[in-house]
């Protein structure tokens, strides 16, 4: 069994060694040859029995080509992990209202078409709060993504952008958030995602701390509920989970398409996720 692994453009400078390797030494430990090949040439990919967008960062910088290689693989009827309309459901962050507007508890949300102090005050209206969390509907890593108090300006680099506009969560620079892996629908693990002091941003590439954890007591059922709410079922999914103003869990992100799955922090899930890659691959072959 043959699986391309996408990765990022041969330009892009990130680290993805990290991610890479351990997903990639599960599936070989399970019997299967795994190749890495940049996401930017993916249109040309064949003779895999799956193609796993896993590392597929950076589409976010490049998301006309990102589109245009999912209607690639919508055309072809490509074996790809996820289904083709998840990930460009995915792609844009407005699913999170979409999500809102379906009951699912998630963190307030709602998009504004040009970023402007005026959209910022009726944010501030809408949410009944002075601070404001905005990013780019398309984005990942905090890429773009700025807090807001009333009377900053808008950062030049995202003036007149569209827009997910949210509240301040202020629990975030305390407990972070509760990142937790499914595979073929199954919950597998959790790790706590926690700032370090000064910054709200929990990615590593800002210096947030990443522990193995027990997910907060009812995380699994909101993160299963979400997925439910999805246009199709995943082969792999992580779910981010914050505590809200309010003292509920909420559901900021869904990640479909290339979450970091941190297989390092969990090493039994190894197999969870081997065989759920391997079940996609059969089902997708027949």
């Amino acid at each position: 069994m043959r699986i391309a692994f996408l990765v990022p453009a041969p330009d892009n400078p990130t680290e993805w060694r990290w991610a890479y390797d351990p997903q990639a030494a599960a599936l070989e430990a399970a019997g299967m040859a795994v190749v890495p090949v940049p996401w930017t040439d993916a249109a040309d990919a064949a003779g895999f029995d799956l193609i796993m967008p896993l590392l597929a960062w950076g589409y976010h910088t490049r998301y006309v080509e990102w589109l245009e290689l999912l209607d690639t693989f919508e055309r072809t009827a490509a074996p790809v992990a996820n289904p083709v309309a998840l990930m460009r459901w995915n792609s844009d962050k407005s699913y999170l209202e979409e999500l809102g507007a379906a009951g699912i508890h998630s963190v307030p949300s709602m998009t504004v078409t040009e970023l402007d102090e005026p959209h910022l005050d009726e944010a501030r209206e809408h949410f009944g709060c002075d601070t404001l969390v905005v990013k780019p509907l398309v984005s990942a890593s905090a890429y773009g993504t700025y807090r807001l108090s009333h009377g900053d300006a808008v950062p030049d680099n995202v003036r007149g952008w569209r827009m997910l506009v949210q509240p301040w969560i202020e629990a975030i620079v305390d407990s972070g958030e509760w990142s937790l892996m499914f595979f073929g629908g199954r919950f597998s693990h959790a790790v706590a995602k926690v700032p370090i002091p000064g910054e709200f941003r929990v990615q590593p590439e800002y210096g947030g701390v990443i522990a193995r954890c027990e997910p907060p007591h009812g995380a699994v059922e909101l993160a299963q509920a979400a997925l439910a709410a999805a246009p199709a079922p995943s082969t792999y999914a992580r779910v981010d989970i914050v505590e809200g103003n309010g003292g509920d869990l909420q559901v900021i992100e869904l990640e479909l398409i290339e979450p970091a799955l941190f297989l390092g922090h969990a090493p039994e899930a190894a197999s969870h996720f081997a065989e759920a890659v391997r079940s996609a691959a059969l089902r997708l072959g027949e």
